[in-house]
C-alpha cells in the first residue's frame, strides 16, 4: 500500500515538473514529503538507514520518472485540449492539503514574524506570475546545443525543488518548452542526457541549501515555502465562466481536493506511527 501511495505522489510530482503553471516542489510540500526529499538528496552519501530510505524513496523516484517520461505526450495533449480542466484538478490538489501543510510548518512552534515571511514569499510569487503574464507574448526563439540543454535541465531541477516556481513557464519564455517536452516524450537521448545532467546537478545543489535552511531556520523556511505554495495557485487558475465546461472543472477540483485531503490524512497517520 505504501509503495503504491508513494508511487502516486512521485507520479504527480513528475507531472508537476513538466506541466505549465504547476510546481513539482509545491506538490511535494502538499504530499508531506518535501522536507524528506530535500534531506534525502542533500545527505545521499551519508545515509544511515539505507534499506528504509530506499524503500521509501524508490517508488517516489520511479513515479517521478514515469510522470515525466510517460506523461509528456499525455500532458502535452491534455494542456492543449483540456487546459482548464487539468488546472482545476491541480488547484483542488493544492487546496486539499493546505491545512496539513500549515500544521507541518508549525511543528516546531509559531512566531508572529512567520506571517510576514509568508506574505513576502506570497507577494514574490504573485510578482513572478505578473512577469510570466507580461512576457507570455514575448517568447524568444530558443537556443539549442549541449551546454544549453544542461542549462535547461538545471532550470527544470530548480522548478522541481523550489515550491511555487514553474520551470515550464521559464522554458516557455525561452522558447524551448516544446523542444524539451518533445525530447522527453520521444526519448531523444541527445536532449535527455544533457538535460538530465543539468537537472540532477541543480536538484542536488538546491536540496543541500534547503536542507541546511530547514536545520538552521525551520519556521522561517517552511513559511517561505508555504507562501510559494499558496501563491502557486494564482498562475494555475484559468478563470471561470457559467458554462458546462467550468461545471466539469469545479467537479474535477473537488475530486482533486478529496484525493489530496485523503493523502494528507494518510501522511498524518504514518507520521504518528
Amino acid at each position: 500500500m505504501n509503495f503504491i501511495l508513494n508511487f502516486v505522489k512521485g507520479l504527480f510530482i513528475g507531472i508537476g515538473a513538466i506541466a505549465p503553471g504547476v510546481s513539482g516542489g509545491s506538490l511535494a510540500v502538499i504530499f508531506g514529503i518535501y522536507e524528506k526529499i530535500t534531506g534525502f538528496i542533500a545527505n545521499i552519501f551519508k545515509l544511515k538507514n539505507l534499506k528504509d530510505d530506499f524503500a521509501f524513496f524508490f517508488p517516489i523516484a520511479l513515479g517521478g520518472c514515469f510522470g515525466v517520461l510517460g506523461f509528456s505526450k499525455i500532458m502535452e495533449f491534455l494542456f492543449k485540449h483540456y487546459n482548464a480542466e487539468v488546472k482545476y484538478l491541480f488547484i483542488g490538489l493544492i487546496a486539499g492539503t493546505l491545512p496539513m501543510v500549515v500544521k507541518q510548518a508549525n511543528r516546531k512552534g509559531f512566531k508572529k514574524i512567520y506571517s510576514l515571511i509568508f506574505l513576502l514569499s506570497l507577494a514574490l510569487t504573485i510578482y513572478i506570475t505578473a512577469l510570466d503574464n507580461s512576457t507570455a507574448n514575448a517568447v524568444q526563439e530558443g537556443k539549442t546545443g549541449l551546454l544549453m540543454f544542461i542549462v535547461y535541465g538545471a532550470i527544470l531541477g530548480f522548478g522541481t525543488i523550489i515550491p511555487g516556481i514553474s520551470a515550464s513557464f521559464i522554458l516557455m519564455y525561452l522558447g524551448v518548452y516544446e523542444t524539451i517536452l518533445g525530447g522527453l516524450a520521444n526519448i531523444n537521448f541527445q536532449i535527455l542526457i544533457p538535460t538530465g545532467i543539468g537537472f540532477i546537478l541543480s536538484i542536488v545543489a538546491f536540496a543541500k541549501l534547503i536542507d541546511l535552511l530547514f536545520k538552521k531556520a525551520y519556521g522561517y523556511t517552511y513559511y517561505t515555502v508555504l507562501g510559494f505554495v499558496v501563491g502557486s495557485i494564482i498562475p494555475v487558475f484559468p478563470g471561470f465562466a457559467f458554462e458546462i465546461k467550468y461545471l466539469v472543472c469545479v467537479v474535477l477540483a473537488i475530486i482533486g481536493f478529496l484525493i489530496s485531503f485523503s493523502l494528507s490524512k494518510v501522511n498524518k497517520t504514518q507520521a504518528s506511527e
